[in-house]
């Protein structure tokens, strides 16, 4: 019987799916210990990751026998996806499993960040009645949602924006401007420094790419229109950290929700601690309790028919 390694969270009835085909090793937690991963994969013909299991070097060595890699999600930074070619692993990411949590979370930041008030908790709580300062908090009807990025996340993202009355941009040099997939989100193509002038709101749907790294540093940072949000729920290697701080604490920025940095978890002393108008989440934006058992769903038909064939 082929057996398959899942090296990190999968929806429980997905995992007994598979269970009932193969001889399956699930143990969430082994991406926090190198040796046993390593130890578990020399058995295995799949392999199924999160984002935090780093599929390269001595841990792909070590997967000797394994024919495919089912990604629990889509980004795949954390996966040496040549290498895995070129050793004929086939590599399966959930596209679109997980856009409607995302662009939930992209729709919900740009709504607290512009109004506002939803941060204001602690202050009430303590007695003190911020009523002024909130009183110029921004409506979302009418503003600008620059969308960099237009896969299926950022398309998703762009219909739930424009149904609550925002213009919607985006940039995508993979996209054509005559694409139809431009107006079936609503949305307008733009060069991106020509969107980030004009866009209210910036959301990032991004790959991390050696063309993206760094992407937004702190000249684009700055080009962005005064009192604009950025959301970032793509990778954080494409936002300069330490520049969106200064700039939310200078107040040229009205704000910024970040769901993904460049070192998970955020470590100690981090610029973004302590800055005003930040939301951070842990990596959160793809992941309800719906978009796991899509995703998990996804992941196991894909495995297991792609085991089926090898």
């Amino acid at each position: 019987m082929k057996r398959i390694l899942i090296s990190e969270f999968m929806d429980e009835p997905a995992v007994a799916l598979l269970a009932a085909k193969f001889d399956v090793d699930y143990r969430p937690q082994p991406v926090d210990d190198a040796a046993a991963l390593a130890e578990a994969l020399p058995g295995a013909q799949g392999w199924i990751v999160r984002n935090r299991t780093q599929v390269r070097g001595a841990l792909l060595e070590a997967a000797r026998h394994v024919r495919v890699i089912g990604r629990l999600g889509v980004g795949l930074d954390n996966i040496d996806v040549e290498a895995c070619a070129a050793r004929g692993i086939e590599v399966i990411p959930a596209t679109g499993a997980n856009a409607e949590s995302v662009a939930e979370y992209v729709v919900t930041a740009a709504l607290m960040l512009l109004r506002g008030a939803w941060l204001a908790t602690g202050e009430v709580a303590a007695g003190r009645w911020p009523r002024a300062a909130l009183s110029q908090g921004r409506e979302v009807q009418g503003k600008a949602l620059g969308v960099v990025g237009f896969g299926s996340v950022g398309r998703v993202t762009a219909r739930k924006a424009a149904a609550l009355g925002m213009r919607v941009l985006g940039h995508d040099p993979q996209v054509p401007d005559g694409d139809p997939a431009w107006a079936l989100a609503h949305a307008q193509p733009r060069a991106l420094d020509a969107l980030l002038a004009e866009a209210d709101v910036v959301s990032l749907h991004l790959p991390l790419v050696d063309a993206t790294r760094g992407l937004f540093g702190r000249e684009r940072l700055a080009r962005m229109k005064p009192g604009a949000i950025l959301v970032n729920t793509a990778r954080g290697g494409i936002v300069d950290e330490p520049a969106l701080a200064e700039l939310l604490r200078a107040g040229r920025l009205g704000g910024a929700a970040l769901d993904v940095f460049g070192d998970e978890p955020l470590p100690a002393g981090s610029p973004l601690a302590q800055v005003p108008r930040l939301i951070l989440t842990p990596h959160v934006a793809g992941v309800t309790a719906e978009s796991n058992q899509r995703v998990s769903a996804l992941i196991a038909e894909r495995v297991a028919a792609a085991l089926a064939t090898t």
